[in-house]
């Protein structure tokens, strides 16, 4: 197998069953004890659990915090209409169940670009008339938020929750992530609110370990500091807490402390709001 590490975004894409490339979101996949998933796409998640044992806590708790940022846009924000950009493979407790089990007439859009996960996606969300699947690259935000079967769907002139959970730090610098993010913020109505999910540096050699081990395997893993991270709000207010370590964005009161793993201090979340 060719080094994943040089692969372009456009080639993590599916083939068939028999010839499958290494895919980020079937990657997630595995390393949350998913199925959908192939022999190249093991191979890597077994590198990333060889150097990080605990991955899967981290990758659990990303989902986690997605759950959470969801229940307050939906209950506490009240809004009505969701944008997931790089949803990746649907698992459980996904977007559209927990904003529709708040409010059943939440309208959600999932935007990705790897085809498996499309056609998964639409499988499984055909009876679901709230919910679209929409194919979508974020290097291009023109064509996610024109994309006329989004703009059928969701109102962009009225607030709207923006998710990025896990996708920015596939984005490259020469690919100018600030760049794509003022696009989208521009294009918000006001009221809307943007949740960033990043993968982050911190200077600790363990966290500095992991980081390259994910690299290398994920290909397109492009740590970003803390501070770097914040710019890609695009001077947006962020609400409380700011911008965190994944475990401190409110935390849910039932949920038992979690111990400090290294993989725990690889990532950061935060929502902010458009005046």
């Amino acid at each position: 197998m060719s080094d994943v590490g040089t692969r372009s975004l456009d080639e993590w894409s599916y083939i068939s069953p028999t010839t499958p490339q290494p895919n980020i979101a079937r990657i997630y996949d595995y390393l949350l004890g998913g199925k959908d998933n192939f022999g190249p796409d093991r191979e890597v998640g077994d590198r990333i659990k060889k150097a990080l044992p605990e991955v899967r806590i981290g990758v659990e708790q990303q989902r986690a915090l997605l759950r959470r940022v969801v229940r307050h846009l939906v209950a506490d924000v009240g809004l009505t209409r969701l944008v997931d950009i790089g949803s990746g493979l649907p698992t459980a407790c996904n977007v559209h169940e927990v904003a529709q089990a708040i409010n059943p007439k939440v309208r959600v859009a999932y935007v990705d670009i790897e085809p498996s996960v499309l056609a998964h996606a639409r499988a499984l969300l055909a009876d679901n008339d709230e919910t679209v699947v929409v194919e979508g690259d974020l290097r291009r935000p023109g064509t996610i938020l024109d994309h006329p079967e989004l703009t059928a769907h969701i109102d962009m002139g009225r607030p709207v929750g923006l998710l990025l959970c896990g996708i920015l730090h596939h984005i490259l610098d020469e690919e100018d992530p600030r760049g794509i993010m003022r696009q989208l913020c521009d294009r918000l109505a006001p009221g809307s609110h943007v949740f960033i999910h990043h993968l982050v540096t911190d200077g600790d050699p363990s966290v500095a370990q992991a980081q390259e081990a994910m690299r290398q395997g994920m290909g397109r893993g492009n740590f970003r500091s803390v501070e770097e991270v914040a710019e890609l709000f695009c001077g947006l207010e962020l609400v409380e807490p700011g911008l965190v370590h994944v475990p401190e964005w409110r935390p849910d009161p039932d949920t038992p402390s979690i111990a400090d793993h290294a993989v725990l201090r690889l990532a950061v979340g935060g929502v902010a709001r458009k005046p």
